[in-house]
């Protein structure tokens, strides 16, 4: 009986054994594990721990290692505050409360065949976060659904914040760049090139990566359209409710000399006179310190001249876009009164405002309040992408596909309502709406359906367009044609250029 259990055990561990995915990677081999018939690796390191010495310096290698890594588990978030649910944003939307490191160069690959001789397309997903927050082990990020498209699914950490983006005259001179600040941009293009690199071991396509993004992630996905380090890393986008071609107060353009007075002052507030000093505080007391550059900048290497400037010039990375943004993607507080916000408008643009109130009216409070909404929407979000697509389509020869996303999520209750919130699209767009707590029907999920498969569709072919999905038009600057994401899916010429092209010509 003994001699039984003994042979059934050694047969039942290499049956478990035989069933465990096993990639062989630049660095070492990597294990993971099936799930839904995907093969799923979790918190495989794209470089080395950015700890001690490295912090604020550029990714470094990763060094080798000879056994078989296993690669089952998230690996840390970047260093940032505990996740808390807020607003609209509950917990399928943020990161897990631990563990949250310096140490959180991974990443993470869903493929439905390693051993695939067919390569497929990949997608490289950058998360949102304000550049302040956010991780890849978020539920809405899973990539089996995508990954069950033919579609091999890559998400990468990146650092944030403090951490990310502090620039500073000694961190300039040692780096052999000469230059600081960005380090979160960099991270992002370490990760492209382990992709370049490894990932046709996971059944992938180097040759045929699209990069995508969310808020920050899609802030970046911008960046890294305008960056020369980006050249060829990548034949396709997609920007989900952002864009950096405009400075504003959410993503002001700085240049490096400024950028590195602010960290002159953050170093001089903990009363470190050097960078040794600085690197030797704990993660704690730079996170918790006041102060410093928390978001890119123009640093003359990641990004040689501003991103206009780029694209204007036609020096853009010059890959098909699918961009676009929700009907309710707002970063405003409560409205105010009618009289109050063209008191506001007034202030903040004098002899333009009238223009303004032309386009978003106030003419009494409940009109005011729907005026408040969209322009907090169109001069975070749209314009960005307007003004982007505009110049993309100018000087480039790519095409772009833009959308709106107007599903009214349910809420909670049935008195609680969110809309289509910022985020909102996220979970749609990749297959994940059993990861989140709302009472969806079946028009969500009919429509996360049709969204999943018009991303898939982009990825592999730079077009969404495919069998059994209603016609998405291409975007030009003349028609203006947007494809509307709700209860109906149709095509209609952009319902907001009125207002867009109203803070384009306030913008110039």
């Amino acid at each position: 009986m003994k001699l039984y259990f003994s042979v059934l055990t050694i047969f039942l561990s290499i049956m478990a054994f035989s069933q465990t995915p096993i990639v062989n990677t630049k660095s070492g081999k990597v294990a993971g594990y099936i799930e839904n018939k995907i093969e799923v690796f979790k918190g495989i390191p794209f470089a080395a721990p950015p700890l001690g010495a490295l912090r604020w310096k550029a990714p470094q290698p990763i060094t080798v290692w000879k056994d078989v890594r296993t690669c089952t588990a998230f690996s840390a978030s970047p260093m940032q505050g505990d996740p808390k649910p807020f607003m609209v944003w509950s917990k399928e939307y943020l990161i897990p409360g631990t563990p949250i490191s310096e140490d959180c160069l991974y990443l993470n690959v869903w493929t439905s065949g390693s051993k695939s001789k067919f390569k497929k397309s990949v997608f490289v997903y950058i998360y949102g976060g304000g550049f302040q927050s956010g991780g890849t082990a978020c539920p809405i990020y899973d990539g089996v659904a995508t990954a069950q498209k033919d579609v091999v699914f890559v998400s990468i950490n990146y650092r944030v914040g403090i951490f990310a983006f502090l620039a500073h005259p000694e961190l300039t001179k040692e780096a052999p760049y000469h230059s600081s600040g960005n380090y979160g941009l960099l991270d992002m293009i370490a990760g492209l090139k382990w992709v370049k690199e490894n990932i046709a071991a996971f059944g992938g396509d180097p040759d045929q990566v699209t990069i995508g993004g969310q808020s920050a992630g899609a802030f970046a996905v911008n960046f890294l359209c305008a960056s020369p380090l980006a050249k060829g890393l990548f034949k396709g986008a997609i920007a989900e409710s952002g864009g950096s071609i405009l400075a504003s107060t959410l993503r002001p353009s700085l240049k490096l000399a400024d950028a590195e007075k602010i960290g002159l002052k953050f170093a001089n507030d903990l009363h470190c006179s050097d960078i040794a000093a600085l690197r030797n505080k704990s993660s704690e007391e730079i996170f918790k310190a006041m102060g410093g550059l928390k978001s890119p900048i123009e640093d003359g290497y990641f990004l040689p001249a501003s991103i206009m400037d780029i694209y204007q010039t036609g020096k853009q990375n010059d890959v098909p876009l699918l961009m676009g943004w929700n009907q309710e993607d707002i970063v405003s507080g409560p409205p105010v009164s009618a009289t109050n916000f063209i008191t506001q408008i007034n202030k903040q643009y004098g002899n333009d405002a009238s223009k303004l109130l032309a386009s978003y009216p106030a003419t009494n409070d409940q009109i005011a309040a729907k005026s408040q909404k969209e322009l907090s929407r169109d001069q975070t979000f749209a314009i960005q992408e307007y003004v982007w697509s505009a110049k993309q389509l100018k000087t480039g020869k790519s095409p772009v596909y833009m959308y709106n996303f107007n599903r009214q999520l349910p809420g909670y209750t049935a008195v609680t309502a969110y809309g289509a919130f910022h985020t909102a699209e996220v979970a749609f767009a990749y297959d994940n709406l059993k990861f989140v707590e709302r009472p969806f029907t079946v028009v969500d999920h009919q429509l996360a359906k049709t969204i999943s498969n018009y991303w898939a569709n982009f990825i592999k072919t730079g077009n969404p367009n495919g069998k059994d999905l209603p016609v998405w038009n291409k975007y030009n600057t003349k028609e203006n044609w947007v494809i509307i994401l709700d209860e109906k899916v149709s095509n209609l010429q952009l319902p907001n250029k009125k207002q867009l092209e109203t803070l384009w010509q306030l913008y110039k």
